[in-house]
């Protein structure tokens, strides 16, 4: 996250897979409240879905 605010992309994409959710119940926790995170959203179909998690950043 910090390379990314530093690089000012504006988004990211967390590719943790679907498996039995655990893994990306835990990254949206933690991003939630993250300072440098504006919102965070589960992927399209064609960015992957429900394995990707999209990251805006502040």
């Amino acid at each position: 996250l910090n390379q990314t605010a530093l690089s000012e992309l504006g988004e990211v994409r967390i590719i943790h897979g679907i498996g039995t959710g655990t893994l990306s119940r835990a990254i949206k926790e933690f991003l939630k409240d993250h300072p440098l995170v504006r919102s965070i959203r589960t992927g399209t179909k064609e960015e992957g879905g429900e394995g990707v998690t999209v990251v805006y950043m502040r």
